[in-house]
């Protein structure tokens, strides 16, 4: 297995790979309440196309890879993907994201599969709320999939909060207490410019001005919490990306922040992103991708996957302008994975 490093160093050694662009929610910063016009089924990569780019990536070095959407348990026989991959010799850690309404039903099922652990999307803990930021999601529904997803392994399971100002921002304090109380792993992210999110407040194309009004610092939430429960201290919990994890002294579970927004880990990042429709896309804000679904259905070989995936590598930046505030792209975060 040879490691990839890219321009700056980064040794490149996890994919997110999106399973589909659609989703049984409408949540408020990543969909419009219509949602968003779904890609043609035969533009979307087959089980075995996905299989074949993630064999591709191991063999370059990738270790970690983790299973996005839209909603991932959306697709239908997600499972078969799972035990795909799983088979891969290479792969060290198998893991999903997902809104959580389908995951009681499923949980075992993506164990048995070979799951590593989830990631769970929950930005309230207020019912109403919930299904207002969600556009009709159940929150026990949620609640049921942690629950269930604990119990099954896939563990730790992490939670993770989009936290936005004047919407669920007085609840920072509350979800930490799961960490305390429930034994969560609570993430808190900084909302991201991304697609709809860019465009919440009205700003201008290209710019922050007007988004930064919603975003709510890291800082401040963990000014938050530790008002309450005083100093965090530093986790042993592995991580593997852009989170800082730190827990209530004497709590079993942990607090999280990805803070891409005040405090960018662009010099850390490890990361490439596969799209439901087969673009490797090497950073979330920049518009540059490598088109992987034509050399795949003409019977690409391994060796020209892999030197597609090292063209992606050299196309990654050394970190994003936000601090400019500057947004160079128009994707979609329903459609890349996050």
């Amino acid at each position: 297995m040879n490691d990839v490093n890219d321009a700056f160093g980064r040794v490149i050694n996890y994919l997110r790979v999106s399973v589909t662009d659609r989703c049984n929610l409408r949540c408020v910063y990543c969909m419009p309440p219509e949602g968003i016009g779904p890609i043609a089924h035969d533009q979307v990569l087959r089980f075995e196309e996905i299989a074949r780019v993630v064999d591709a990536a191991v063999g370059l070095g990738v270790r970690r890879v983790r299973l996005t959407g839209g909603e991932p348990l959306v697709r239908r026989g997600i499972a078969h993907l799972v035990a795909l991959l799983r088979r891969l010799r290479g792969l060290e850690e198998l893991s999903l994201t997902t809104n959580g309404i389908l995951l009681a039903d499923m949980a075992a099922e993506l164990k048995h599969a070979g799951v590593d652990r989830v990631n769970v999307s929950l930005d309230s803990l207020d019912s109403e709320r919930y299904a207002a930021i969600t556009r009709g999601g159940s929150l026990p529904r949620v609640l049921s999939g942690i629950e269930t997803a604990r119990q099954v392994g896939l563990n730790p399971v992490k939670v993770n909060m989009v936290v936005m100002r004047g919407v669920n921002d007085d609840e920072t304090l509350a979800m930490a207490r799961q960490s305390v109380e429930q034994g969560w792993h609570v993430r808190f992210i900084e909302m991201m410019p991304l697609g709809i999110a860019q465009h919440l407040c009205g700003e201008s194309e290209g710019s922050l001005d007007g988004f930064e009004a919603r975003v709510v610092s890291n800082s401040a939430v963990r000014s938050g919490i530790e008002s309450f429960y005083g100093a965090l201290e530093p986790t042993e919990l592995a991580s593997g990306g852009p989170a800082e994890t730190w827990r209530v002294p004497g709590s079993g579970g942990s607090i999280g922040f990805i803070s891409a927004v005040s405090h960018g880990f662009c010099s850390s990042c490890n990361r490439l992103r596969l799209t439901s429709e087969g673009g490797l896309v090497p950073c979330l804000f920049s518009d540059a991708v490598v088109d992987l679904r034509e050399p795949l259905r003409r019977g690409a070989d391994l060796a020209e996957l892999q030197t597609l995936i090292r063209s992606a590598v050299a196309l990654k930046g050394s970190g994003h302008h936000l601090a400019e505030h500057r947004v160079e792209t128009d994707h979609e975060m329903s459609r890349i994975g996050g």
